[in-house]
């Protein structure tokens, strides 16, 4: 029996990689690449290419890398989730920050330098 990922998946997920495909192949037809041209770069077939457009969840994502290695977009991926700029992430360490810092006896803090 085959895994069928597209039902366990929510549907904005499942949105949203068919957009990112649809993206890819767009991208790639804009730089005038053909699919067999791609597929050879990417070191896949044709039909991982066209699944990779059609936004199958089940790919690996060292193909989605590649492919945007090629169409020189590897860099917005790798910062995708940049935690310098998580604005909740920040938000919810700072909400865990303690109120006071108690100074412990004998023990000199840097107002004391």
């Amino acid at each position: 029996m085959r895994y069928n990922s597209k039902r366990l998946l929510p549907l904005p997920v499942r949105r949203a990689l068919l957009q990112l495909g649809s993206d890819l192949g767009l991208a790639r037809r804009r730089r005038r690449i053909s699919t067999q041209s791609m597929a050879e770069r990417l070191q896949v077939s044709t039909a991982t290419l066209r699944r990779l457009e059609r936004g199958d969840p089940s790919l690996a994502m060292g193909t989605l890398a590649k492919a945007l290695l090629v169409l020189n977009s590897l860099e917005r991926f790798a910062h995708l989730l940049d935690t310098g700029t998580d604005e909740l992430g920040l938000q919810l360490m700072d909400q865990a920050l303690p109120k006071r810092i108690s100074r412990k006896s004998g023990s000199r803090g840097p107002e004391s330098l």
